[in-house]
């Protein structure tokens, strides 16, 4: 199977079926990125995201892997959305709001498990930064290093950020309306909630 960097040349070079595959095996992940971060519109960010990709592919230098250079293009049209929305005209850091306090309403994903739900809730209810960073971990698989290079700090920085978003996470999960009975049951076994939810947060069929 060819790699993302031998798509990326081949598309480049006119090859248009080897786009094609590009984003098709890069899609899924895409969707879910802005799944549990919008409320409605997720088709349309995806569809943006892509778009931007096409305009901005010759001036991509692969000085990073292909899918850190298409999320970072999502991250930034997920802050644009948000800004968008704002009504007050305070400048804000948007990664460093809740997607609740950005106006965010009730999630749409419906968890299997109510592990999985209060999961659901208490991402939605750190930073936005936070809540990206933990998504490519958890969902995506990124490594340190990929953190790192997302964004734009030495590997050992992202490590530390990704150990306060748990931290954050977990206090989320702590602060939530729920039993404490369901709460110790989240974060007692988060690993295997997390890898539960990521097959819920992909394309509805």
């Amino acid at each position: 199977m060819a790699s993302d960097s031998e798509l990326l040349h081949a598309w480049r070079a006119g090859d248009r079926n080897a786009g094609n595959e590009l984003f098709q095996r890069h899609f899924d992940a895409v969707y879910r990125f802005f799944r549990n971060k919008v409320d409605g519109g997720v088709e349309d960010l995806v569809q943006r995201t892509f778009a931007a990709c096409v305009e901005g592919r010759d001036r991509f230098r692969e000085e990073a892997s292909f899918r850190t250079f298409l999320f970072a293009i999502a991250h930034n049209l997920l802050r644009e959305h948000y800004r968008r929305g704002r009504r007050q005209p305070t400048p804000v850091d948007i990664d460093e709001v809740a997607i609740v306090e950005l106006g965010a309403g009730p999630s749409s994903v419906l968890a299997a498990r109510a592990e999985e739900q209060l999961l659901v809730q208490a991402l939605r209810r750190i930073p936005l930064g936070s809540q990206v960073l933990l998504e490519l971990y958890f969902w995506e698989q990124w490594t340190g290093a990929e953190l790192g290079r997302f964004l734009g700090v030495p590997e050992d920085t992202a490590r530390s950020r990704l150990r306060r978003a748990k931290k954050q996470l977990e206090t989320a999960i702590e602060q939530l309306r729920a039993s404490p009975e369901l709460i110790a049951s989240t974060l007692s076994n988060l690993d295997a909630w997390v890898d539960g939810l990521r097959p819920q947060l992909g394309v509805a069929s």
